[in-house]
């Protein structure tokens, strides 16, 4: 198993943390060591860029500066401000994380790792992540861009998903962890990462730990960590109804199929098929609205990727003979569907419909 011996973890904690001082970048969240804006941070980190993370984060403090006005805020007003960041199961566990936060600990998030982890949306990394930087508890954090550095600086083989690739890296970051600086030793880590041990083309002149990699020394960095095995693509059709009225679009709550449950969106249903696409969004209106709706031909098309799911969306508008109704469905002014708690998929319907009117002016029903 490899492993670095005590004088190397020495050397290349003390590099990491000097290049650390003289590299970090400045960003928002580093300000403070306030535990909240940590966590926030960590949250919306979790699968997204820095650069579309940075405007949602300050908006967010803006509106809720503390975990408080967090935990008070109507779960809706919430997603209105995350929507667009994606992964909305985070924005959900993130209001409900508020407020255990302020019914169980005082407002605060705990300091005690055991106690972290039974907060909603909080696993190993975000909990160890947010008590080493806010608290300085010595806990190393582990996520794909430190993996991917350890398993360079080790010339180890394998990839995350694989146990004993796990216990190794593990117990390497747990002799190379710095006690007295914990915080800054992972942001390090994870910067290094980021920005200097790249997935492709990594910067290896201008890493501070070359001396020590063995990967570097074999001339080919790139070979690890190995890449993790890829879930298979999957094709399906969307069929997506625009129902307006007096200037106003029909939103149902959630997509199909389990998707996007806590976000507004277009009347739409999955399929094999556009044909089987369509009849079961048929169904589907029929059910909710109890009315018949005329759809016509689709004027629209596009495509829509989530996860794993390559998706060919058709967008059908339609009339509504009657009044339907109420059954989990609401209006939105046309000028509002930006700025609510719609899906990204919304807003692209809403975009080329928008730029469709504009070339020819729709019939409203």
């Amino acid at each position: 198993m490899p492993r670095l011996t005590s004088a190397e973890a020495a050397a290349v904690r003390a590099s990491l943390l000097r290049w650390f001082r003289r590299h970090a970048r400045r960003l928002p969240w580093r300000e403070s060591k306030s535990s909240y804006k940590v966590w926030l941070s960590e949250i919306m980190l979790q699968q997204t860029q820095i650069a579309t993370v940075i405007p949602y984060y300050r908006r967010f403090l803006a509106e809720f500066p503390s975990v408080e006005r967090l935990a008070a805020a109507p779960l809706e007003r919430v997603l209105e401000l995350w929507s667009g960041l994606g992964y909305y199961r985070r924005a959900r566990h993130l209001h409900l994380a508020a407020r255990a936060m302020v019914e169980k600990h005082g407002g605060r998030f705990p300091q005690d790792f055991d106690q972290a982890r039974c907060l909603p949306g909080v696993g190993d990394y975000t909990a160890r992540a947010v008590v080493s930087i806010a608290y300085g508890q010595p806990c190393a954090v582990l996520d794909g861009n430190v993996a991917r550095v350890m398993a360079r600086l080790l010339a180890l083989r394998g990839s995350l998903p694989q146990p004993a690739f796990r216990r190794t890296i593990e117990e390497n970051l747990d002799l190379l962890l710095s006690r007295r600086r914990p915080g800054n030793f992972n942001q390090a880590l994870m910067e290094l990462g980021q920005t200097i041990c790249l997935p492709r083309s990594p910067q290896c002149p201008s890493c501070p730990l070359r001396r020590w990699c063995r990967a570097y020394r074999m001339g080919k960095p790139e070979s690890f960590p190995q890449p993790r095995p890829r879930r298979q693509e999957e094709k399906w059709h969307l069929a997506t109804a625009v129902l307006h009225q007096n200037r106003r679009f029909l939103l149902f709550r959630g997509l199909d199929d389990g998707l996007l449950d806590d976000l507004w969106n277009f009347p739409s249903a999955l399929g094999e098929s556009s044909a089987k696409a369509l009849a079961r969004l048929r169904e589907k209106l029929r059910r909710a609205l109890g009315i018949s709706i005329s759809l016509k031909e689709p004027r629209h098309q596009l495509h829509h990727s989530i996860t794993y799911r390559s998706i060919h969306v058709q967008v059908y508008t339609g009339e509504l003979s009657g009044r339907p109704r109420a059954n989990g469905y609401r209006w939105f002014p046309a000028g509002r569907v930006e700025q609510a708690a719609v899906s990204q998929l919304a807003r692209k319907i809403a975009r080329e419909v928008a730029r469709n009117k504009r070339r020819t002016p729709m019939r409203c029903a």
